[in-house]
């Protein structure tokens, strides 16, 4: 994307001109007004896009690997999502006749589908092949069942059965096997609401449900498929599809529960500045990022004050908005804030970005709803300092509100499935780190790695890629993760079965102890530490306490989705067999004097222990492990 004509297009605000209201939102000045004026700006630009019959939004830019059809398909289902929020949560008003378009395109893209011609859609085939309309038809399908009163009860019959027999290729084709299961567990919720249920959607439906019982962790935490892959496909589907399925049918459902659980620790992941934590695949969905809050706020499974859950949601709206996500055609584009390739997964294309619909889910709550009527209050990196200890994902969360910033370290969310060799892949920078935060992102693959700790063996750098968690907690004011990894050479070789790295931090206020234990190096293998990625507006410091030789700074040219060049801070080492290394991180705006927050005064292969300014003693134990801290 470097270099194309989007990247070099002005970015703006479409909410520029919209008043604010800092009486109700004394934060973001975001009101409901303004959600319904976003929906209607990305809405309106993206269908100056349409085909003629209306079926495809063909958005301009590089077509992804499901091809042009899928991605013009893609933009209409993921606008319908949108729309239907939009319209349901107004009662059905619909000022700019949108649904009318919506219903003409379900009219021309079902007449002939997988037809090479200007509107029909692609057949939904298994997910390996070419399989993307699977995900579509599932917005499809929750659009018109939140606005059915006014969309699908006003189609002719033939095009209901027309669409019906569209949708039905998705009980029967092969999903991916992660979050891909809940879409024809979506597309049979609708048809049975709609009085077309049968023995298919009745097993999709039980599949599904049951695959989410497998992969529930705990903690409001499902990882997406067999595996440990937890991000932000937690929220925006893990729990969007089955708890807004059970909303819209009137029935219980124990994921209610999960959902209040899982926003009692997510609600941290949101920084003062709004945006959410940069970490895991699909980031370009953006704003979709608070679809779990709405969610919670819509349905009542929530423990956030419903001033609390819009001060995240216009929060993280807005972040997006002011920072450049929407270009002067009015259009989300690929990337972060602005165009960002690194940001992009391989099956993203030019309509992607617009999953971003999920986060309207919060329109359902009408204008009387508390959601909108109760005055903004302080988001919870606002209140105080948080220091979170997820032991089901793996998860570490920091949070600062001298500055805003939210960290969380990673020593449990891998991306790597149970049936692949840990040497299948390469580096995977928005999984294979140990932190992440809201104002950094990792820096690119082949470039210097950010939060990284390597082994360097004959000139080639191990990289993480399965993590074995190995637990976290928190007590009052500080917290810890845990987790090893068999360092990955590129190529998969050499192979040096004996290695592997033990990895702890321990979390107080803004500053990390990092303690890492090699096992069975090689003799003369060198050890490097990073910090975090930061821009000129960042301060990132790495002090060495033990078992370092040698510090500097290295450059990611690359930069991050927040910075267009990052530096890296660096430590030097060297180990043969066991050895400890130690360090003190700290990602801030103004980190202060570090000289004296902590010392190493004892250390060894198997322990180490740490004396902070205040008295405080940190001891870290392996095998087994063991952290103790007062």
């Amino acid at each position: 994307m470097t270099g194309s004509s989007d990247e070099r297009m002005h970015r703006v605000n479409p909410l520029a001109d919209l008043a604010e209201d800092r009486r109700l939102s004394p934060r973001t000045g975001y009101t409901r007004a303004h959600w319904e004026a976003a929906a209607d700006a990305l809405l309106d630009a993206a269908w100056r896009w349409a085909s003629p019959g209306g079926a495809r939004l063909d958005l301009p830019g590089p077509a992804s690997g499901s091809g042009v059809r899928s991605d013009g398909l893609e933009g209409f289902a993921r606008t319908l999502l949108a729309a239907g929020f939009r319209v349901a949560g107004a009662g059905g008003d619909d000022p700019h006749g949108r649904l009318a378009r919506y219903a003409d395109g379900l009219d021309a893209g079902t007449r002939t589908p997988g037809a090479d011609d200007a509107e029909s859609w692609p057949v939904i085939r298994d997910h390996h092949v070419r399989g993307q309309p699977m995900v579509e038809a599932a917005s499809v399908a929750l659009a018109l069942r939140v606005s059915r009163p006014w969309l699908w009860d006003r189609l002719d019959d033939a095009v209901r059965d027309r669409v019906e027999a569209w949708l039905r290729d998705a009980l029967h084709a092969l999903p991916a096997p992660n979050n891909w299961y809940l879409f024809p567990f979506t597309v049979a919720g609708f048809l049975e609401a709609v009085g077309r249920g049968d023995a298919d959607t009745a097993h999709v439906r039980r599949r599904a449900l049951d695959l989410l019982e497998a992969w529930y962790r705990g903690q409001g935490w499902y990882s997406d498929g067999d595996g440990r892959a937890f991000d932000h496909y937690n929220g925006w589907a893990l729990h969007l599809y089955p708890v807004l399925d059970a909303h819209l049918a009137g029935t219980g459902s124990p994921h209610g529960d999960r959902l209040r659980e899982h926003l009692a620790g997510f609600s941290l992941l949101f920084g003062g500045d709004g945006a959410p934590v940069h970490h895991g695949r699909s980031l370009t969905y953006r704003f979709a990022a608070g679809a779990a809050v709405a969610l919670g706020a819509v349905t009542g499974h929530t423990p956030l004050a419903p001033g609390v859950s819009r001060r995240l949601l216009s929060g993280c709206l807005r972040h997006f908005l002011d920072r450049g996500a929407v270009d002067d055609r009015g259009l989300l584009g690929l990337g972060w804030h602005g165009p960002h390739a690194p940001t992009v997964q391989r099956y993203s294309g030019p309509a992607s970005p617009y999953w971003a619909a999920k986060a309207f889910v919060c329109l359902l709550a009408g204008p009387d709803d508390p959601l909108w009527t109760e005055v903004e209050r302080d988001a919870p990196v606002e209140e105080r300092d948080h220091v979170l200890g997820l032991s089901a994902p793996g998860f570490l969360v920091q949070t600062t509100s001298a500055d805003g910033i939210v960290r969380l370290h990673n020593h449990g969310s891998d991306h790597v499935r149970p049936t692949h060799a840990e040497t299948a892949e390469g580096d995977d920078p928005h999984y294979g780190r140990f932190a992440y935060s809201t104002r950094t992102g990792p820096t690119p693959a082949g470039h210097p790695a950010d939060n990284h700790l390597a082994v360097v063996h004959r000139g080639l750098r191990g990289a993480r890629r399965r993590i074995h968690p190995l637990g976290a907690g928190h007590g009052d004011g500080w917290g810890w993760a845990a987790s090893w990894h068999r360092p990955v050479f590129p190529g998969g070789s050499p192979l040096l079965p004996a290695l592997r790295v033990e990895s702890v931090v321990v979390a107080r206020g803004p500053h990390e102890l990092r303690v890492h234990r090699v096992v069975g190096a090689p003799p003369g293998a060198g050890v490097e530490l990073t910090g975090w990625a930061a821009g000129p507006d960042l301060s990132s410091v790495l002090r060495p306490l033990h078992g370092w030789e040698s510090a500097d700074d290295v450059v990611a040219p690359g930069g991050t989705a927040f910075t267009a060049s990052a530096r890296v801070p660096r430590l030097l080492g060297t180990s043969d067999g066991t050895s400890a290394h130690v360090a003190l991180a700290v990602l801030a705006v103004d980190p202060g004097d570090l000289a004296d927050v902590v010392a190493v005064v004892a250390a060894g292969p198997d322990a180490v222990e740490a004396r902070w300014s205040d008295g405080t003693v940190t001891r870290v134990s392996f095998a087994p492990l063991e952290v103790v801290h007062g």
